[in-house]
């Protein structure tokens, strides 16, 4: 009903989630709006999406999704809104989080985060040596995880409980 007649080709599509055309604020915007209408209890809602940010700042990037739908699934949370919280990592946060999980990581066990980053940041190097990097940022994400979900859980929770109670009014006057 709401599709496009015709298609966009994958290149544009590709280059929108990048760089949507409408700009970033409405992109923004529209997420929130979204997340505000979700069905559901605002706790549900508020778990769902802080799994997915909570989720979203380690470095086990094809399995954020489902890590964060059963993490929300095992805390009564939206599973909808645990795959849009995912979206904060993103190719353009990605690299200050990881950067920032790699440093955390790495002062936590030991090295005062002093260590430079690992010689061969490849594919193959990270496959070679695979705890050089991985141990580092899974260990520096576990306090980040928490206080991601921590606030984005009390910001999404006050917003979507601030949203509904704005639109309790309009709610009467429409009849519904």
């Amino acid at each position: 009903m709401f599709r496009r007649r015709r298609p966009l080709p994958l290149i544009r599509r590709v280059r929108e989630l990048l760089w949507p055309s409408a700009g970033w604020g409405r992109s923004t915007a529209y997420l929130a709006h979204r997340l505000r209408r979700l069905p559901g209890t605002p706790y549900g809602i508020a778990a769902g999406f802080a799994c997915g940010a909570a989720l979203a700042v380690t470095p086990f990037v094809g399995l954020h999704i489902a890590a964060a739908a059963l993490l929300a699934w095992l805390i009564r949370g939206s599973l909808l809104a645990a795959a849009l919280g995912t979206l904060i990592g993103n190719p353009w946060t990605y690299p200050p989080i990881f950067l920032w999980t790699y440093h955390l990581g790495t002062w936590m066990l030991g090295d005062g985060g002093a260590s430079p980053a690992p010689e061969a940041p490849t594919l193959g190097g990270l496959i070679e040596h695979p705890l050089q990097a991985l141990l580092p940022m899974t260990v520096g994400a576990v306090p980040t995880a928490a206080f991601a979900w921590a606030a984005t859980f009390w910001a999404v929770r006050a917003a979507v409980v601030g949203y509904r109670r704005a639109r309790r009014p309009l709610a009467r006057e429409s009849g519904r």
